[in-house]
């Protein structure tokens, strides 16, 4: 068989022809972008002509490596933010797995009350968007030191909170771990419910007590969930922007993500580029030893039954005390929250909390001059409306391409399960994961801010927050098809081949009725993290194409917490509000995909 006719062959199977198009578009909108961010850190730009004397445009030069690692403000523009983000990363890690652990160890391993409504309300810090706790946060705890008025923490108690505790460090530290603690939650709770509780019971006949059980069995089984579980969370809480920026910002607590804004935001785009390269380096290596945990963990399985006989751990006189106290803990973290962003969002002059100073002006107003200089309530407002709309619109055109993008890609693979191409695809297909959002952004940036070939500048169009989008969420959907098309088996499409049916009738009529569940998740993931996302798209939205999360954050920025406080309730309940129908009609849910495959 000559070369051209195997060609031929080859592309009559539509998984092939699917892989060769996925590896044509995720090599240009993957591995190029990588390129060319490396190239623009070692680029003479047009905001930096006046520093570097006799340059121009273009130009080699090693000016910003050398700014950035060796000058006499590398401590405080670049290693110190560093460190500030490791100190953040490694606290939230603490604080996520303390917290999410010991829920999941409470709800599978003993007979704690209330388990269903805790297990349901857990989840909700996860759905909602990061930023949600550093707001409740600042809403409770600012003092007029920074803040301008005291929060309603001081109100209630007529204790000013320290700087410490309202602002920096700690705060964040606590909002993301609190943020990521339905995570480990979920990692840690999966490995526990399925665990194989002979193990435990045999320990409980020799006699051996709770405490050693825990020591020596439980938490070695668990142990590589707990690994897998700081390396994910490390990993995000490294590139979290949207809590540093709001509770870090008060005090000038400088972490990489911040910095990297100022710096490609202002006049030095060549600083920030080094930096998001530098978190791309960092992202990769740590969730490449994710994937290494994850596979020497199916390497070493020695269980191969479960008992479903679990003895629970009876608190007995403890059980309504810690059963209240987790369940009022999850509200307290989850609901109250709600409530002070509709309090805030209705307070005139803030730290005034006497009903005389609520009014609906930030809701429905139609603006005074007094008040945020005549900005009309969120309901009225020209800027809030696009800002709706282009959010619904991009979540709705992301989640489309990105969920049908993930369907295709899950069908090549398993079809070509084994080829090289197919792990070439599937290992392209997860590479957005590893770079964190800003950095994420930060590449197209650099790659789309110019004319590449007969694509023209893309920067300041609808069209380049649609590609970002949809490449950075479709690990999300490809990782959801996958595993769905590894259930089905083969013989299920070959019947419809034999009959003489069309690849894509095959598809619609077959095999996405089957996984539709799976499927819808491959959706929904994209859907719901696109309305909540702020880091991906900061450094690439303008006025025509500003978007809810921006517009909140812009709001904040400018002291405007009224209304930054109604926008932020208007994503939230649009957000959980969208998961709860999907699931309802569907059975899909967000919180399936957490944690991936």
């Amino acid at each position: 068989m000559t070369y051209r006719n195997r060609l031929k062959m080859y592309f009559k199977k539509p998984h092939n022809v699917i892989l060769t198009l996925l590896f044509i578009i995720l090599i240009y909108l993957t591995i190029i972008p990588m390129i060319t961010i490396i190239v623009d850190t070692f680029t003479v730009h047009q905001s930096e002509l006046m520093r570097i004397k006799g340059s121009k445009v273009g130009s080699f030069t090693l000016y910003h490596w050398s700014k950035v690692l060796f000058s006499s403000i590398s401590n405080k523009m670049f290693y110190q933010p560093l460190f500030n983000t490791m100190i953040v990363a490694l606290g939230t890690c603490l604080v996520s797995i303390l917290v999410g652990g010991t829920v999941a160890w409470l709800i599978t391993r003993t007979d704690m009350k209330y388990k269903t409504i805790i297990s349901t309300l857990f989840i909700f810090p996860y759905i909602m968007p990061s930023w949600t706790l550093a707001m409740a946060w600042l809403n409770f705890f600012k003092n007029p030191l920074v803040g301008g008025a005291p929060g309603l923490f001081t109100v209630l108690t007529n204790i000013e909170t320290a700087n410490w505790f309202a602002y920096g460090q700690f705060p964040i530290i606590m909002v993301l771990g609190l943020h990521y603690a339905p995570f480990s939650y979920i990692l840690i709770g999966g490995i526990l419910r399925n665990m194989d509780a002979n193990l435990e019971e045999a320990a409980l006949l020799m006699k051996a007590s709770r405490a050693r059980i825990m020591r020596k069995i439980t938490i070695p089984i668990v142990l590589p969930a707990l690994l897998s579980t700081f390396l994910l969370v490390f990993s995000s809480a490294m590139s979290a922007f949207a809590v540093p920026a709001f509770l870090g910002t008060p005090v000038r607590y400088q972490v990489l993500t911040t910095q990297m804004y100022r710096t490609l935001n202002g006049l030095n785009p060549g600083y920030g580029y080094i930096m998001a390269l530098i978190m791309i380096v960092i992202g990769i290596f740590i969730l490449s030893m994710n994937q290494k945990i994850i596979g020497r963990r199916k390497s070493f399985t020695t269980i191969t039954g479960k008992s479903s006989n679990i003895a629970l751990i009876k608190l007995r006189r403890g059980r309504l005390f810690v059963s209240l106290l987790v369940l009022i803990s999850t509200v307290l973290v989850c609901i109250v929250p709600l409530i002070s962003f509709a309090v805030e969002s209705f307070i005139v002059e803030p730290g005034n909390y006497s009903l005389s100073n609520f009014s609906t002006i930030f809701w429905i107003g139609s603006g005074s001059p007094e008040i945020a200089n005549g900005e009309p309530g969120i309901l009225r407002n020209p800027s809030i409306l696009v800002g709706l709309i282009n959010s619904v619109k991009l979540s709705v055109i992301v989640a489309l391409v990105s969920g049908t993008l993930g369907i295709l890609t899950g069908y090549a693979i398993s079809k070509a399960r084994g080829t090289k191409l197919a792990s070439i695809v599937n290992n392209l297909a997860f590479f957005p994961y590893l770079m964190p959002s800003m950095a994420f952004g930060a590449i197209y940036l650099s790659m789309f801010a110019q004319r590449r070939g007969f694509i023209p500048p893309l920067y300041g169009t609808f069209a380049l927050l649609v590609i970002v989008g949809s490449i950075k969420y479709l690990p999300f959907a490809s990782r959801a098809s996958i595993g769905a098309m590894h259930q089905l088996s083969g013989e299920i499409e070959e019947a419809g081949t034999i009959q003489g049916i069309p690849w894509l009738k095959r598809m619609v009529k077959i095999i996405i009725p089957i996984q539709k569940a799976s499927f819808i998740s491959g959706y929904l993931l994209p859907f719901i993290s696109c309305m909540r996302e702020l880091s991906l798209f900061i450094l690439l939205v303008t006025p025509a194409t500003r978007i809810l999360t921006t517009l909140l954050f812009q709001y904040n920025e400018k002291g405007w917490s009224q209304y930054a406080n109604a926008i932020n309730l208007l994503i939230v309940f649009f957000v959980v509000g969208s998961n709860l129908i999907v699931n309802k009609v569907t059975g899909a849910s967000i919180d399936k995909g957490i944690g991936g495959n």
